[in-house]
Parts: C-alpha cells; sequence; structure tokens
C-alpha cells in the first residue's frame, strides 16, 4: 500500500463509524475521507465536520440527499407496496444503495482508492454497501474493517473501550448501547436486551413516537392526496415530499403508529430481532394500499402483490442497483396510471386505519357492488359460470368418491 492513499468512508458519528475512522489511520496510515448523508436523522449530523477531523479524518463531505430519498427510493419502494415479511417497511434497507452511490461518486472525485464502511460481518448492510460499489464501481477496492483479521473492536463493549481510550465523544455507554438507525422513513433499534426476543420492549426505547400507553385518547384524521401512486396533497393542500413524511412522522408518531417488534431472517442466514418506528412510512403505505382497492383490477392487484414480495426481497438483500429491481419499476410504474385519489385515515392507539376512500378513476359501481338486484347484472349468468368454474372440481369430486 502507497502511504497516504485515499479512502471514503461512510461515516455516520455512530459507535462503529467513530472508532473505524481512527482506526483505518492508525493500521493502515491511509487518508480517511469521512462521507456522510442527511438523510433525516435529526439532529444526528450536528457537528459532524468537526467530530470527523477531529478524529483523524483529512476531510469531511456531507450531502443533502433528502429530496433524492423521497423521490427516487422511497416513492418507489411505497409505489411496489414493499414490505419485508409482513411487517418491516425498510427503512435501512431502502437508504444503503442511495449512501453508498453518493460514497462512489465522492470516490471518483478524490481520486480515491477505494471505499469503506462499518457494517458489521453479521449482518445485511455490509450486502448492500458492497453489493452497490460493484455495480457502480467494481474497479474500487472494498474496505471492510468488521471483517479485517486485524480488527479486535467486534463487540460494541470494545468500541466504547476504543472511543474512550482515543478521546472520541460518542453518545453510547456500556449501559446505552442499542443499535440504532435513523432517517426521513424510520428509527430502527437492535442489540441491548432486544437480543432476547422474550423482552418487551421498553417504553423509553421509542425515540421518534410515542408509546401507546401515553397516545391521547381521541383519534386524529389525515387525508392524503395521491397523483399516480405518488403522494402529493396533505389534508388537500400541494406538500413538499420532504415535509409530507416529517409532518406525517410527527402526526404518526403522536399516536404510535408504525410500530413494529418482529424477528426477521436477515439476508446472511440468521434471526434477529428488530423494532421499528415508522409512523410516516406506515401512514401512507396504509393509504397507498387503500386507493389501490379501488383503482386497480383484480388481476393486476393480485400480480402486483406477488411483485412487491420480490420488491422487498431485492430492496432487504440490497440489489437495488440490479436490472431485475429495474424491470419491476417499470411494471410498477404501468400499475400507478390510474392511482389517483384521496384517502381519509384514523389515527389512533396505534392504528392507522382507511376512513374513507375516493377516485376519479374508481372501478367501485355502486349499483354493481350493491345488495339490489337491477339490470346491470343478470344474476341468472351465475348459474352457467359456476358450473364451468366448478367442472374440475366436480369431476375430481365424482372420481374420488369411486375411489372410496
Amino acid at each position: 500500500m502507497a502511504k497516504n492513499e485515499k479512502v471514503v468512508l461512510a461515516y455516520s458519528g455512530g459507535l462503529d463509524t467513530s472508532v473505524i475512522l481512527p482506526w483505518l489511520k492508525e493500521t493502515y496510515g491511509y487518508d480517511v475521507i469521512a462521507f456522510a448523508a442527511e438523510l433525516g436523522q435529526g439532529d444526528e449530523l450536528s457537528g459532524i465536520k468537526k467530530k470527523a477531523l477531529e478524529s483523524g479524518a483529512v476531510k469531511c463531505v456531507v450531502k443533502d440527499l433528502r429530496r433524492e430519498f423521497v423521490e427516487d427510493y422511497l416513492w418507489r419502494l411505497l409505489k411496489a407496496g414493499a414490505v419485508y415479511e409482513n411487517g418491516y417497511l425498510l427503512g435501512t434497507s431502502i437508504a444503503r444503495p442511495l449512501i453508498a452511490k453518493h460514497q462512489v461518486d465522492v470516490a471518483h472525485a478524490e481520486k480515491a482508492i477505494g471505499v469503506a464502511h462499518g457494517a458489521t460481518g453479521k449482518g445485511n448492510d455490509q450486502v448492500r454497501f458492497e453489493l452497490t460499489y460493484m455495480a457502480l464501481d467494481p474497479a474500487l477496492q472494498i474496505i471492510a474493517p468488521w471483517k479485517d483479521p486485524k480488527f479486535t473492536l467486534t463487540s460494541r463493549e470494545a468500541a466504547v473501550d476504543y472511543a474512550r481510550k482515543h478521546k472520541i465523544p460518542i453518545e453510547q455507554s456500556k449501559k446505552k448501547i442499542y443499535s440504532r438507525d435513523r432517517n426521513l422513513w424510520h428509527i430502527s433499534h437492535e442489540g441491548a436486551d432486544l437480543e432476547d426476543p422474550a423482552n418487551e420492549p421498553k417504553d423509553d426505547l421509542y425515540v421518534i413516537s410515542n408509546p401507546v400507553s401515553r397516545t391521547p385518547n381521541k383519534p386524529e384524521y389525515v387525508t392524503i392526496g395521491f397523483h399516480e401512486g405518488t403522494p402529493v396533497k396533505l389534508d388537500g393542500r400541494l406538500c413538499n415530499p420532504v415535509r409530507l413524511v416529517e409532518t406525517l412522522n410527527e402526526i404518526g408518531g403522536r399516536h404510535a403508529v408504525g410500530q413494529v417488534d418482529i424477528v426477521e431472517n436477515r439476508l446472511v442466514g440468521m434471526k434477529s430481532r428488530g423494532v421499528y418506528e415508522t409512523p410516516g412510512g406506515a401512514i401512507l403505505m396504509t393509504a397507498h394500499s387503500a386507493l389501490e382497492t379501488l383503482t386497480l383490477e383484480r388481476e393486476t392487484m393480485h400480480y402486483k402483490q406477488q411483485v412487491a414480495l420480490k420488491y422487498a426481497e431485492l430492496v432487504y438483500y440490497g440489489l437495488w442497483f440490479s436490472p431485475l429491481r429495474e424491470a419491476l419499476d417499470a411494471f410498477i410504474d404501468a400499475t400507478q396510471r390510474n392511482v389517483t385519489g384521496d384517502v381519509r385515515l384514523k389515527l389512533f392507539k396505534g392504528r392507522c386505519t382507511p376512513a374513507g376512500v375516493k377516485s376519479p378513476n374508481s372501478l367501485y359501481q355502486m349499483n354493481l357492488a350493491s345488495f339490489k338486484m337491477g339490470a346491470e347484472y343478470d344474476q341468472t349468468d351465475a348459474k352457467g359460470f359456476i358450473r364451468l368454474f366448478g367442472l374440475p372440481t366436480k369431476v375430481a369430486g365424482a372420481v374420488n368418491r369411486r375411489a372410496r
């Protein structure tokens, strides 16, 4: 290795990257350029440039990616209806390819020989970062300290000790040691007492939402307006996409909407337990799904539900920059042409439920749906339909009866 080679580190200022930055410099003599992405972490990036430079970085690049995150990533996730294993709304998964994409751009601009990340060798994020690096520039070296035999900080407790020894400011302590990831879409919580699935999440765990026990005793209503599958209005007013998500996080957080506690199957083969807060995302997913019930015909809707499962897997597995994801987006965009309308939602005690849906493209016909029979539906047609539809069942029944 040539002295003073440049490496770009995906830097959050959290525990792992806080210790990895000086470790890379100390162990290999790299000139480390810290790259931080503003994705709506609240005040987490406050003072991050100063911290990175004091920790040994030769430069710190911070990019505000919130609008790109919402418009090019979250809205695609929403239109797909992608949810991993019935609960995880993919908040961390969907952010990693965006961070890695801009990290590669910084590496090119700075003429760096490689890119580095602080994801552990047990988690999904290592795959998400590294697959993105491979897709966008296979020539870049990938530096992953957690998989380096020289890296001995293989527990969060060891990382805390290293940070204290090197006078690196961190928020974590050995008692306050949850692993968290936050952005506009969600915040995740892992580790500590949550590693035992028998432990109930404590009320003080939650950061962007109230525990259910502290929510208002009256419901609150919001109305989301969509145009071709994309949210554009909040309570009848056009709304900036970033502000829309932020506002729904505030509203949903008051009512404990979007809290999920699941044991999920990681890509690397093990099960892990996570608690997620996704208040705005849960509201938007519920609203979008409700609008699709009016505007998608049956076969398209059923097939799209299958596509949503595959789409969620692609995002979870880190395959955002893949031909299949791009191909699925083309199908999904076609399904969204008529997904325009308004959805009113009721938020109360952790629940978000549709309280009214309307669309100019609605396929719901009241005269057809009514119990009252009219000229638009000849009920005698059902006799022949059922006979033909049931013919295979009838034949199988007859054969099975003779075989008894």
